[in-house]
């Protein structure tokens, strides 16, 4: 078998992303991207008050501009990629939207629909696009933001938070889609995203605000990249493949295999739907918390019984951010959502983990952190499932609790969310804020669930604003 050339996966890509119709799509395809939207909506307005965001809002309400696009759920109008950016930034607030797409049964480590959703639903909303163009807009861009991330080869330790990589080109060809851009000019918005690449993990590990920028602004520069390419910017040739483009800049190599492999046939996107609003790598640490809690229960011991908790996790998440002693700083709700300690000590006394354990309140409880505190974290689980954990609780009295899991709930592959649970997320995110009446949260529902029938989204961003 000929191994694939480089310019010419480029041409693929762009032949995809142009050329590919709805009709193309397979039906499953379809409705795995109408639900990545009803979870990342939900996100939006569920996360529209996570620190931060207001005072985004409010510094891009305050410069204003020719309004494009609506920002979820407080009906501000603002230009197309200010309103995705704003929105992008709700999205991830929470660190609850859907994630990792699987290639068979190959995870792709990923956040992409934080991105790519704010930024189709605002491209769509300015363009004028039916829920057909904004599905098959959407579709494109996650796949290629999937096939990017799975064919290359990061640099070990270099630090990259992928997101603000491989999304922008993502929100690039749903942006350029939708403007109609040809494959030249395509390129050229490909070429210009080349020069906004970035994003750091530093900034999880001082659990800061800016953990959620990348995503924000994959869904801004995208479109901006777009636009400049139907105004007549013009981009370099290769920017994937080619001399100090993607791969040769950021990555130790690429499998054109894996990113050819299917294209324009084959769609990748998000499919791990996240029950706790949290880093994915924390969450089989709250499954097995939770399990431990309701045997706590069950016997009538309470919280205070606990004299110590183990923590057993995939090697890589010792001395990781994850791993940082229970310390939470200026901004109490990032720290939170990274931290293993939190996870496992919150979820033990409380006996869940939903929303309201994450606010700044819930993470400032005193029970919490000496709890947190009597937790010891070891490497012990295989390397091959970064999801494992195994939680062991001894209690004053001598005896101990142990939970174990190889996965998390979530898990596509081993226990995916169902439907009902997904549309149960949807409308805690909904409520979480108070925005929005909770009667509403059915109509958003039943219309997103047909969104490929909408020919004026419109009706779409009615019900998703306050009134």
């Amino acid at each position: 078998m000929t191994a694939p050339v480089p310019s010419e996966v480029t041409a693929a890509i762009l032949a995809a992303v142009t050329r590919t119709r709805f009709e193309d799509l397979p039906a499953a395809t379809v409705r795995h991207a109408k639900q990545r939207i009803t979870d990342i909506v939900g996100c939006v307005i569920g996360g529209a008050d996570t620190a931060g965001s207001p005072e985004l809002r409010s510094l891009l309400v305050a410069r204003g501009g020719r309004p494009g696009a609506t920002v979820l759920p407080g009906g501000e109008r603002l230009p197309t990629a200010p309103a995705a950016f704003a929105n992008a930034i709700a999205a991830r607030g929470n660190d609850f939207g859907v994630l990792i797409p699987y290639i068979g049964t190959t995870p792709v480590w990923s956040h992409i629909s934080e991105s790519t959703v704010p930024a189709a639903l605002a491209m769509a909303e300015s363009t004028g696009a039916s829920g057909r163009e904004l599905i098959t807009a959407l579709v494109l861009g996650d796949d290629l933001a999937a096939r990017l991330t799975a064919g290359a080869t990061y640099v070990p330790g270099a630090g990259w938070d992928s997101p603000g990589l491989v999304n922008k080109f993502g929100v690039a060809a749903i942006a350029g889609r939708l403007l109609g851009l040809d494959e030249l000019r395509l390129r050229d918005a490909f070429g210009i995203v080349l020069h906004q690449l970035g994003g750091t993990f530093q900034a999880i590990d001082a659990g800061a605000h800016t953990f959620k920028l990348a995503q924000g602004l994959a869904a801004r520069d995208g479109i901006e990249a777009a636009e400049l390419a139907a105004h007549g910017w013009t981009g370099s040739p290769d920017p994937f493949f080619g001399p100090n483009g993607y791969i040769d800049m950021y990555c130790d190599g690429v499998d054109l295999d894996v990113v050819a492999d299917g294209l324009g046939a084959v769609f990748h996107g998000d499919a791990t739907f996240k029950p706790y609003p949290s880093c994915r790598f924390t969450h089989s640490a709250i499954d097995c918390a939770l399990e431990v809690a309701a045997r706590l229960r069950e016997a009538g011991t309470d919280a205070g019984q606990i004299g110590r908790i183990h923590l057993d996790v995939a090697p890589m998440h010792v001395d990781s951010p994850l791993d940082q002693p229970f310390a939470p700083g200026r901004n109490p709700q990032g720290h939170a959502i990274f931290s293993l300690r939190y996870a496992a000590a919150s979820a033990l006394l409380r006996g869940r983990a939903a929303l309201a354990e994450y606010t700044e309140e819930a993470v400032g409880d005193p029970a919490v952190a000496a709890l947190a505190d009597r937790v010891s974290i070891t490497g012990g689980r295989p390397m091959a499932t970064p999801e494992a954990a195994t939680l062991t609780v001894g209690l004053r009295d001598g005896t101990s609790l142990t939970a174990s899991r190889d996965t998390a709930t979530g898990n596509p592959l081993s226990s995916p969310l169902s439907a009902a649970r997904i549309e149960a997320k949807f409308r805690a995110n909904w409520c979480f804020t108070g925005m929005l009446e909770p009667a509403r949260a059915d109509d958003a529902l039943e219309l997103l669930g047909r969104l490929d029938e909408v020919d004026d989204l419109a009706e779409l961003t009615a019900i998703l604003v306050r009134p």
